[in-house]
């Protein structure tokens, strides 16, 4: 019997990489299948143990010689992912020996039911497709998916809120039974730049008309990054706002007199920021006894008045009325947590929260002052629950999902004053929120200027298309999966790809994410043809209404 001829053959392997000779590339494709960088290889000596691998790259070697006529050779470098033994895939791997193993591309099927069968039903989440096989769906384990953080990446086009739009609308539309209604996902979008609210019509939508936050409910660290002069270090300003915020508070505090007495500058606890101003306005302004009848200037007389003026110009600021507002003293902690996780009068699973209008000075503060709340919740749910609920495994039955959008803008990986706050609230869920039920989708297009804290505690990963080398190298190094070469593919994949990397993956794959609906917002301004329309009118009056001049 003529001996079957060996098309393709292992002839090296290292740690994390098999090269693989193949005699000619036209014969070792499968008909159906068009092997491409991100295409699976089966390679066996049979069937009960079968190593999956995915293509790096590949070559061409040219051997020439004086005896021998010139010759090519076709190589393949591929990364090992895991082994289908007795028809169960597990990920890593036996080491791969030599003589030569039977190297063949996966066949569809197969790579299907690795998909498949990888994950019971009821863990599956699926939001996207193989780039190779688009009728090969993708799926992670939903709860490790959202239980770990996420982390979203790509540059300008690329994507990328599409993506993050369709795993949420496919979050929300996710039901396990045949109730009506809401399901129990809750979800919180910080929008910077107007995206999200087409994409979710039916979406609790706060923007600076609406939003409410009461001022009183900020800590000691965003009160005085708030109202003091950081940079000018002044310790006079610092006691006497904290002496003032503490008199108020315990002015307005109806409790006992031993609480009252407990009452510091960090209370949760309503104060009136104009008794404030008025405060700091009479040791600005304080005369003290001198000899005889006269008086003399008080210690601070005078040395306040850049404080004084500072505190003016914020509580007689209008744009800053959703913070510092007659709404903001008389909302109580309940209606604004009501209004942050979607239980007011029109419940809904997704609030998104529109930053565009919030001054930038105040950005930092009202994202730390909302996160900060999300996750005090998730804290004192838990010990609720732990108390009323007979199933202790589960300690939040809401837990939240926290979308930091252009998350760069406001948790920078810089140690500078202004952004101290919303870096540290994030950071602090980034690090513990997990325990409490409160887990972070960081999406941006600069994950290099993201805080390393933060985007490092990320499990699972979309990287889609980034062109920025510095973005490039620094998703490589924090990347959990290693798939080789592959990571250099990111600068020439299309709108919609991605590298799918995580502990809620399968097998780390290349996939085309499906294609949501409805959209969010673009923020292309398809300039040339706007430009080729009719001269448009601009409402001058009306623009000058809304500036806040």
């Amino acid at each position: 019997m003529e001996t079957e001829k060996i098309n393709a053959e292992v002839i090296a392997v290292f740690p994390n990489k098999v090269k693989i000779l193949v005699d000619k590339l036209e014969d070792f494709q499968l008909a159906e299948e068009t092997l491409k960088v991100g295409s699976y290889l089966r390679i066996a000596d049979n069937d009960n143990a079968v190593l999956i691998a995915v293509i790096e790259n590949f070559s061409i070697e040219v051997i020439s010689g004086e005896k021998v006529p010139s010759d090519r050779r076709y190589i393949i470098e591929a990364n090992p992912l895991g082994i289908i033994r007795d028809g169960i895939f597990e990920r890593g791997g036996d080491t791969i020996a030599i003589p030569p193993k039977k190297v063949e591309p996966a066949k569809k099927e197969e790579i299907q039911k690795i998909f498949e069968e990888s994950l019971p039903d009821k863990k599956k989440f699926c939001f996207s497709c193989l780039s190779t096989d688009e009728t090969i769906c993708v799926p992670v384990d939903g709860d490790k998916f959202f239980n770990k953080h996420i982390a979203i990446v790509g540059s300008t086009g690329s994507g990328k809120s599409h993506s993050v739009a369709k795993i949420l609308q496919n979050a929300i539309s996710a039901k396990e039974g045949t109730y009506q209604g809401l399901n129990n996902s809750h979800i919180v979008i910080f929008d910077i730049h107007s995206e999200y609210q087409s994409a979710f019509p039916q979406a609790h939508f706060i923007d600076i008309s609406n939003l409410i936050l009461p001022y009183w409910l900020l800590n000691s660290d965003e009160l005085q990054e708030l109202f003091i002069d950081t940079e000018a270090n002044d310790h006079n300003q610092r006691n006497v706002f904290k002496e003032a915020v503490i008199e108020s508070r315990k002015r307005y505090f109806k409790g006992s007199d031993e609480k009252k007495n407990r009452i510091h500058f960090d209370s949760p606890l309503f104060f009136e920021i104009n008794e404030v101003l008025q405060f700091a306005k009479d040791k600005n302004e304080e005369m003290v006894p001198g000899q005889g009848t006269n008086k003399k200037m008080g210690p601070l007389n005078g040395k306040l008045s850049n404080f004084v003026s500072r505190l003016e110009n914020k509580i007689n600021d209008r744009r800053l009325d959703f913070l510092l507002g007659e709404k903001s003293k008389t909302i109580t902690f309940e209606d604004t947590l009501k209004q942050l996780i979607g239980y007011g009068e029109d419940t809904s699973n997704i609030t998104i929260i529109d930053l565009s209008g919030v001054p930038f000075e105040v950005l930092s503060i009202t994202v730390s002052l909302i996160s900060r709340i999300l996750f005090e919740f998730g804290y004192y749910y838990k010990r609720l629950c732990a108390v009323k609920r007979a199933d202790k495994h589960i300690n939040n039955d809401i837990p939240l999902l926290l979308v930091y959008e252009e998350a760069h803008k406001y948790v920078p990986n810089n140690e500078m004053a202004k952004y101290r706050a919303s870096r540290e609230s994030i950071e602090r869920i980034a690090k513990e929120g997990r325990k409490y039920g409160v887990s972070l989708l960081l999406a941006s297009q600069r994950p290099s200027e993201i805080s390393e804290t933060i985007f490092s505690q990320c499990n699972n990963f979309l990287a889609l298309r980034l062109t920025n080398p510095a973005d490039q190298n620094y998703v490589k190094r924090l990347l959990p999966d290693t798939l080789g070469n592959i990571v250099d593919k990111m600068p020439s994949l299309k709108a919609g790809e991605c590298l799918l990397i995580g502990d809620a993956v399968v097998l780390p794959s290349i996939v085309r994410v499906q294609r949501c609906n409805p959209e969010p917002s673009s923020n292309d301004i398809p300039y040339l043809q706007l430009w080729k329309e009719e001269w448009h009118d601009l409402d001058v009056d009306t623009l000058r209404k809304i500036w806040d001049y």
